[in-house]
């Protein structure tokens, strides 16, 4: 019996020690690589946001000039980056969630000017079928440049929608769920942009911005 107990307690050091050696690489591995991951994500966010808005429209620091909003039709919690130039309101940059793809939610970059226009629109992340619905991606097709200049006026409220249902944009043969809830999403981004632009940037922040610069 003696001996099965401490067969029992060496198999058990041996196990708590790979463990203590294991957990200690890791956190090592985490301690080491943690800035490079924090600057390669960082250079993968502002690879994105110059994307949807010109890199001369603005000379802030985007990636910390964000503001939260719960918007449930906007796919729940929004991260809006705002941009700058010479402390003046130039653009607004939403992480929209059109929600109803064909195989799931299909997370955007919105970028929306100050007058309303798209700066514009690209596909983040999604999991809609390669060869259909894929084609949202600017590797795929050019069809997410469309909205480029596009706004609440242009088309008129009624047109923004696939051709197939009324509208003016172009429509995937065999996916049309995942282009119609796209445009969906991208309309719905620019109306709540007009109802809280003030919001995004509040008054009393360009009043100030105004003030130091006289």
């Amino acid at each position: 019996m003696k001996l099965i107990f401490q067969s029992i307690f060496r198999n058990a050091l041996v196990l708590g020690l790979f463990a203590v050696v294991g957990t200690s690489l890791v956190g090592l591995t985490e301690e080491v690589t943690r800035d490079r991951i924090a600057a390669n994500e960082r250079q993968a966010l502002l690879h994105n946001l110059n994307q949807v808005l010109p890199a001369a429209s603005h000379d802030n620091d985007i990636p910390n000039d964000t503001i939260q909003f719960q918007v449930p039709e906007l796919g729940g919690s929004v991260t809006v980056y705002r941009a700058r130039l010479k402390g003046q309101p130039q653009a607004a940059v939403f992480t929209t969630v059109a929600p109803e793809g064909y195989a799931g939610p299909i997370k955007l970059l919105v970028g929306v000017g100050m007058d309303g226009h798209l700066t514009g629109v690209r596909v983040i992340s999604h999991k809609e079928t390669p060869g259909l619905g894929d084609r949202i991606e600017l590797e795929k097709s050019d069809w997410v440049l469309d909205f480029t200049g596009k706004s609440l006026g242009d088309p008129a409220p009624q047109q923004w929608r696939v051709r197939k249902d009324g509208g003016v944009f172009d429509q995937f043969t065999g996916a049309t769920i995942t282009p119609r809830t796209v445009v969906k999403s991208v309309y719905n981004t620019l109306t709540w942009f007009q109802a809280h632009r003030d919001e995004i940037f509040p008054r009393e922040e360009k009043v100030q911005t105004a003030a130091q610069r006289s």
